[in-house]
């Protein structure tokens, strides 16, 4: 096991903690207290460290992505929406402007052509960011609202792209997370990128 937290970086306490959790699968015993532990420890290591450490999850919820991952008659589509919806919040409901959201984004779904369930979370999320612009008085029109939707399609199905070049199930899972969590940060961060080029473009005032 010490070996195994070198590897990984890990701490040993950590590790046994996993075990006794059930997260982490047992070594294959050598002697009473020695055990092996191979490339399949080091990779539930690593998806078990982007659950908790990049999406952080608590246990309960890593162990319930985790069995999805370990469940062969559990397919990637499943699979991957347990993982990637773990880490999406669903909103507060929309309050007065609830039904108006609601009908933009099934306008936005028939825009794109989008089929998802009408339990997924991020339909929730959706609706409950856009009912709260409404109220602030600051949604989108329409157009904007059908670009930004457009955009989020070519991510999304870029997204796929990536993970369809990956085979092993842990691996999918553990790019999935990280390109939701940290790549929501990255394509907020390409956004106020593109704001400032275009804001520069259309206002210049000669100052930096």
């Amino acid at each position: 096991m010490s070996e195994l937290s070198r590897s990984s970086e890990v701490p040993v306490a950590t590790i046994k903690y996993y075990l006794r959790e059930g997260l982490l699968h047992r070594g294959e015993t050598t002697s009473p207290n020695q055990a092996r532990y191979d490339e399949s420890h080091l990779r539930r290591l690593r998806l078990i460290r982007a659950l908790v450490e990049v999406g952080g999850l608590p246990i309960a919820v890593v162990r319930d992505v985790l069995a999805a991952v370990d469940d062969p008659d559990t397919g990637l589509h499943r699979m991957l929406g347990r993982t990637v919806y773990a880490v999406t919040g669903t909103g507060d409901g929309g309050g007065s402007f609830a039904e108006r959201a609601e009908a933009e984004v099934r306008a936005l779904t028939a825009h794109t052509g989008w089929t998802v369930s009408e339990s997924a979370p991020a339909l929730a999320g959706a609706r409950s960011v856009l009912a709260r612009m409404h109220e602030l008085g600051h949604a989108p029109d329409e157009r904007t609202l059908q670009r930004w939707a457009e955009a989020a399609d070519r991510i999304g199905e870029a997204d796929l792209d990536a993970v369809g070049r990956i085979a092993d199930r842990e691996e999918v899972a553990e790019t999935a997370l990280v390109a939701t969590v940290l790549g929501d940060a990255l394509l907020a961060a390409l956004r106020r990128i593109a704001q400032e080029s275009h804001s520069a473009g259309r206002y210049p005032d000669g100052n930096e």
